[in-house]
């Protein structure tokens, strides 16, 4: 599902997982810490599922809650472009 955003938003958005999600999952996003968040990786992953880990973290796990930095909408944005391949800008 395609989700429109803001060009300023999306900007915010694609530094914010290239920079802040791009620290564990590292910065071309094949893995570190946490586990590549590449569309090969993701694609037996439920869209929502992605949303919902976005949102909500993993507990017990160093994957924090992202929902006080975003909203679903937002979240739906980024899981849509990590399984179609995400932006460099």
């Amino acid at each position: 599902m395609a989700w429109a955003m803001d060009g300023v938003r999306e900007r915010e958005l694609v530094r914010l997982v290239r920079e802040d999600c791009g620290s564990c999952h590292g910065l071309t996003l094949k893995g570190g810490l946490g586990p590549p968040l590449l569309p090969e990786t993701l694609q037996d992953k439920p869209e929502q599922y992605v949303v919902l880990t976005i949102l909500h973290g993993h507990p017990g796990t160093p994957m924090p809650p992202w929902s006080p930095f975003m909203n679903e909408t937002e979240a739906a944005w980024i899981a849509s472009r990590l399984k179609a391949g995400f932006p460099d800008r």
